[in-house]
């Protein structure tokens, strides 16, 4: 499950494929051994890099697979592991073979070790914890070994639940609040150590209850998704199974939108709980809906008794409420002050505008300069054209901010996984004339070069883009574009997330032949590699920035090099190229900002706080005595202290919205509120204003373009 929320973590480079390499189709009664065909036949046909299937594959499977399932080691026992170690050469066999016995077992296991320990953890945390008894939890799960015994295995459990309880407990004694359990009233004294602690194991029993739920709502084919996922990541880390509904997210994550009612749900216990609702969305606009509320049961329109939602699982519960835009959907809902109300909405569109672009106006004196946030590559396969995707919108943004006398733009690609290759190439075309953007090797020897042909520029003033290690992907692409041709300068990370890989979506439905066993989902698998035009791989090695500045994750391992399986780095022969001479001081800048960054004592204290935060991550061992909790948590707060200037910094910059935006925060207190969260954290932003100081010191040729001439035939 931590593998599946690492993948989801970085927004993958991607394109739809129609799977053209085969007419191939598959028939099998059983949906598992079906997918294990349809996935081998497919990896085979259109990975990159295909691996053998052997029994060293089967060895990194079967770890990764047991890793999956139990990575804090608190369900298997050993015994478990040397029965299932009969396997750890076998699953390619059973691949191949298209075999389930391995999964089986370990699927069966699982169930029931995982029914043992919620019985043994809520046994456990009905007993008080001892908090002066000296000692200690290792959180390096890595190195654990697997329980040998039934006592060993509880020993585990109570350590991990009395060190997920320390922090409440802790929490309780420094409140002012007192609980009572009869009337549940507040009284003005603190409470006692012994009503803190009891306080406390309610609260991680709350938690236990809510995360054997969440696991109970697991169904066997989620766990077989897992499985299949453990096979496929062996070829390389983006290659990635998606089950029906998992292809579903994907596909909003990466257009920005979906169809429904425009609320965030939640399940606790039992019930379905609407966490926020996003703005603009049917429910927002209804304003019957609010956070809080509980759905207990769904209608379509033309339904008269509505379905309980109660105990059903989440997955389930959203695909009653979701539909089709125009479709009326009818909730039932416990309003958050006890009262029950049935909410008619109707379906729409559903933007989700933190996906988007956003932009601002920067004043700086009487100069004005503009800022546009990307999150993510966005776009819409099924309409390209006519929806709205990241390379349309950010046109547009320079197209408002140029109308407001913006006199340099900054770029800013911090966080952004990545997206559309499409959009990559659109997007850099805004800034230069015509030219390759990106080259696109596929797993034979043939090379494809993507070019902008529009020979119009959006945009043909001082440019800088803000990359950290979490820049990825397309967002590699267009800032080793754009450094290539020396239209824009660099600032950030040393380098960025090293991801020089393009994937493809394939339906595994169209290999179906009568298919009566549902939906299969899809597998994303990698199909190229891309290369910047100079020749040279953003793979492992990702784009190197002009002015490198230090930031919280320069010295935490998250970049490609530090995932599993990694494809390795290579160049091929550049593109024909040759670089934009509308700066007359480019190096001259970046070395202005170099000497400006070295002397930050922002910057310096920033270092200072991340190589900190690494010490504090690479510490494993934690007390769970009390006093040497506190002892530890008195120096650590101390040592924060010193960082608290990093949020006291002050640019002296002023952000604004542009004018259509100011029109609809009149009707959007919401969107006002993101918008000046926004700002305020831009003012205090020691690399934006670095920015600012070097689209100040870039200086424009009047003949900005010069006829290209060829780099490389």
């Amino acid at each position: 499950m931590m593998k599946n929320f690492k993948i989801a973590v970085i927004v993958c480079l991607i394109a739809i494929t129609s799977c053209s390499f085969t007419t191939k189709t598959f028939e099998n009664s059983d949906k598992d051994k079906l997918l294990l065909d349809l996935i081998s036949y497919v990896l085979e046909g259109l990975h990159y890099s295909p691996k053998d299937l052997n029994d060293d594959f089967s060895k990194n499977v079967y770890a990764d697979f047991i890793d999956s399932v139990d990575p804090l080691k608190r369900y298997f026992y050993q015994s478990d592991i040397e029965e299932f170690k009969k396997f750890e050469t076998l699953i390619d066999d059973q691949i191949k073979n298209k075999e389930l016995t391995f999964f089986n077992l370990v699927y069966n296991r699982l169930m029931k070790r995982m029914d043992e320990s919620e019985s043994m953890a809520l046994s456990i945390i009905g007993k008080p914890f001892d908090y002066s008894k000296e000692e200690n939890i290792n959180l390096d799960y890595e190195a654990l070994t697997f329980a040998v015994s039934k006592k060993e295995l509880k020993e585990r459990w109570r350590l991990q639940l009395k060190y997920s309880t320390i922090d409440n407990y802790d929490d309780l004694l420094n409140t002012n609040t007192k609980f009572t359990d009869s009337s549940n009233t507040k009284a003005n004294k603190p409470l006692s150590k012994k009503e803190a602690e009891i306080e406390a194991r309610k609260k991680t029993k709350e938690f236990l209850v809510d995360y054997y739920a969440i696991m109970d709502d697991l169904e066997r084919k989620d766990w077989f998704s897992n499985y299949i996922n453990a096979i496929v990541e062996e070829f390389d880390p983006h290659t990635f199974y998606f089950a029906p509904q998992d292809k579903e997210r994907f596909d909003q994550n990466i257009s920005g939108k979906l169809e429904g009612i425009g609320a965030r749900l939640q399940k606790r216990k039992n019930e379905v709980k609407i966490l926020s609702l996003i703005s603009g969305g049917p429910a927002w606009r209804g304003q019957e809906l609010e956070a809080g509320d509980v759905i207990l049961k769904v209608a379509q329109e033309n339904e008269t008794e509505p379905t309980s939602i109660v105990g059903m699982r989440l997955d389930d519960a959203i695909k009653l409420i979701k539909g089709p835009k125009g479709t009326i959907v009818k909730l039932t809902v416990r309003k958050v002050d006890g009262s029950t109300k049935v909410i008619q909405i109707k379906r729409d569109i559903v933007e989700l505008e933190e996906t988007y672009a956003k932009s601002s106006l920067i004043k700086k004196e009487n100069n004005t300069f503009g800022i546009i946030n990307l999150p993510k590559f966005y776009v819409d396969f099924d309409d390209y054209s006519e929806s709205r995707n990241a390379a349309s919108d950010v046109k547009k943004e320079i197209i408002r901010l140029k109308k407001e006398g913006m006199q340099g733009l900054v770029m800013d690609l911090r966080n952004n996984g990545g997206g559309s290759l499409q959009t990559v190439v659109d997007m850099a075309g805004l800034f230069i004339k015509d030219g390759p953007i990106v080259q696109v090797k596929h797993s034979g020897k043939r090379k494809d070069v993507l070019k902008d042909t529009d020979s119009n520029i959006i945009w043909d003033g001082p440019l800088v883009i803000l990359v950290n290690e979490l820049s990825a992907s397309a967002s590699e692409i267009l800032a080793a574009a754009l450094q290539d041709y020396k239209r824009a300068i660099i600032i950030g990370s040393a380098q960025t997330f090293g991801k020089g890989t393009v994937q493809n979506v394939v339906d595994l439905n169209r290999f179906v032949r009568n298919n009566t066993l549902g939906d299969v989902g899809a597998l994303k698998v990698t199909t190229q590699k891309f290369y910047r035009i100079n020749g040279g791989s953003t793979q492992l090695e990702g784009v190197k920035s002009d002015v490198v500045v230090v930031d919280r994750y320069s010295f935490i391992d998250i970049g490609e090099k530090d995932q599993e399986n990694p494809l390795p780095w290579d160049k091929i022969d550049p593109a024909s190229y040759s670089a934009w001479d509308g700066f007359i001081n480019y190096e001259e800048t970046i070395s202005k900002s170099k000497t400006r960054m070295s002397n930050n004592a922002q910057l310096q204290l920033i270092e200072k706080q991340a190589r900190w935060i690494k010490s504090q991550s690479d510490e494993k061992i934690v007390s769970l005595n009390y006093t040497n909790y506190l002892a530890e948590k008195e120096k650590v707060e101390t040592t924060g202290k010193q960082f608290e200037a990093i949020n006291d910094y002050n640019t002296n910059l002023t952000f604004s919205s542009l004018p259509y935006e100011m029109e609809m925060i009149k009707t959007d207190s919401v969107l006002g509120k993101k918008r000046e969260a926004w700002h305020k954290y831009l003012a205090k932003d020691v690399y934006v204003e670095e920015a600012v100081h070097v689209l100040e010191d870039l200086k424009i040729n009047n003949i900005k373009i010069k006829p290209k001439v060829a780099l490389k035939d």
